[in-house]
Formats: C-alpha cells, structure tokens, sequence
C-alpha cells in the first residue's frame, strides 16, 4: 500500500469514508463490518467519519460506534488513524443542520471520544462553518480540544482559502487537515487543494466519485475517464482516484463504501500510473 502523510501520520494514500455504513440505504452491519475488515487486510490506515453520520435521531455516533467495533475485532485496528468531525448534526427526518458553537463541539469531542473508545481521536475535524458563529470561535474550540490532549491532530471541512489560512493561523501552524468535496464533477475545490499543496497540509477529498447515487455513472457521465479506464483495463473510478493521487502527495481521496469489492478496487488505484498526456485529458474534463 502505497502512504501520504497527515501531520506527522504515515496513512495509506487512500482512506475508507465510512458513511454510507451509517445513513439512509445502508447495509446489514456483518456486511458493514465486512466493508471495513476487507479494508484493513487490503492495508488501509485511515477511515473517516463524523458524529452525524447516522439515519434515526436516536443514533447519532452510529457510524463511530461501527467503527470501533470493527477495529477492536481486527488484529491491525490498533494501525488506524480514524478521523472523525463534529459541528453537523441529523435531526433525524433527512435534514443536516449546524453547531459550530465551542460548547457543542467540545461536548461532541467528548460523545466521540466513549464511542471510539480512545483517550484522544486521532484526527478531529470541524466539519462545516456555521454562519450563526465566528469562524475564530469554532476553530478556536478545536485548538482547545488539542491543547488538551483530547486530540492529536485538528483539521477543518467545507472551508474556503481564507478559512485555511485562519484556521492554520489559530492553531498555531497546526492544523493538518483539509477535507473539502472534490471530484471530476465538483471542482471548485481546487483553489483549496493547490494551497493545501503550497503549505503542506493533507487535502481529504470527499465523495471523490461523486457520491453515492453518482460513483456507478462516473464512467458514462465523463467519457475521458471511460477512455481512459478502458486503455488500461480497469473501472473509471479508479482511474478517478489515480487522477487524484497525481495532483499532489497531499491528496488522500476517502471514497465512500459498503461493500468489500467496491473499497479493493478504489485502494487499487494507488497502483495505477497515469501518463501526463492521460492527466491532462482528464484535467480538461
């Protein structure tokens, strides 16, 4: 498996995001933990989710409850950096709503730090700005949460140049993370990953494919990456990450799975060499 670094952290170049597990349309969890199982044998060391990825009300941290019981039931769960967010919330009906407050977000940090069973989360990231609060404040929560040894590492979602280069100068030139939505149909991120590679920090593209309605019909959808994919005798979405991989050392994709075969062939694509002449097609899509 080839690695990226977040911080100070050796991880597999390509992470599991864990949400589907979680949210409306789920899997049975033996398949779930079946998903996650196959992920660590195939080598990964990192997985990504957040207190909101749940279905119902009453479940929230559903989706780091299935983690931890995955990893504690695996002989290389202890490898794992598990990065998880807080400042989203489920009502429970369908909705997402916000709570960047610094008291939600250290009452979060403490939720997910029972349900993942650890003295400090590995990565912890602010998942999205809440406009009812200063940006200063929220980022200023994930400090805290850091200067005491509740975390190891901070890192913000959903964030803009500006947020990054706030966020970095709050934390003290700490912050490590950066995991915006990124894929050949949502580029507007790309801004923020070429400053994530101008400072060093790790760029975690979410919903790298597409998302979960769209990762099937990337292929049909973008007829360079069908091309492509066929020349080389693979699936358009691992051509879609080895894309990604070659922007920067710094991208480390989290694509989303429930199923075991869908997760082996995305980690497939850290062996898939591009040319530049095949790069640049896809650039242009």
């Amino acid at each position: 498996m080839h690695t990226h670094r977040i911080g100070d952290v050796e991880v597999s170049a390509i992470g599991l995001g864990a949400m589907p597990m979680s949210i409306e349309g789920r899997p049975d969890e033996t398949r779930s933990l079946a998903t996650l199982h196959a992920a660590l044998d195939a080598g990964v060391t990192l997985i990504d989710t957040a207190d909101a990825y749940h279905r119902d009300a009453d479940e929230v941290g559903h989706n780091e409850t299935l983690i931890a019981k995955a990893l504690a039931s695996h002989d290389r769960g202890k490898d794992v950096l598990v990065a998880t967010k807080g400042g989203h919330l489920r009502p429970g009906d369908g909705s997402w709503t916000l709570d960047g407050s610094p008291r939600h977000l250290k009452e979060a940090c403490e939720a997910s730090l029972r349900r993942l069973g650890v003295e400090a989360i590995g990565l912890y990231q602010f998942h999205r700005p809440d406009p009812r609060v200063p940006y200063a404040e929220s980022v200023g929560a994930v400090r805290d949460l850091l200067d005491e040894g509740k975390i190891r590492m901070a890192g913000i979602s959903n964030a803009n140049p500006d947020q990054i280069r706030q966020a970095n100068e709050i934390l003290g030139g700490r912050l490590v993370s950066v995991q915006n939505q990124f894929s050949p149909a949502f580029r507007s991120s790309e801004p923020e990953l070429r400053l994530c590679d101008e400072l060093g920090i790790a760029f975690l593209p979410w919903s790298p494919l597409g998302g979960i309605s769209r990762a099937r019909e990337l292929g049909s959808a973008y007829a360079p990456f069908a091309r492509v994919a066929g020349a080389h005798g693979v699936s358009p979405q691992r051509v879609c990450l080895a894309w990604m991989l070659a922007k920067s050392p710094v991208v480390v994709p989290i694509p989303g799975a429930s199923r075991p075969e869908t997760i082996l062939d995305s980690l497939a694509a850290t062996g898939l060499l591009l040319s530049a002449e095949e790069i640049a097609e896809l650039d242009a899509v």
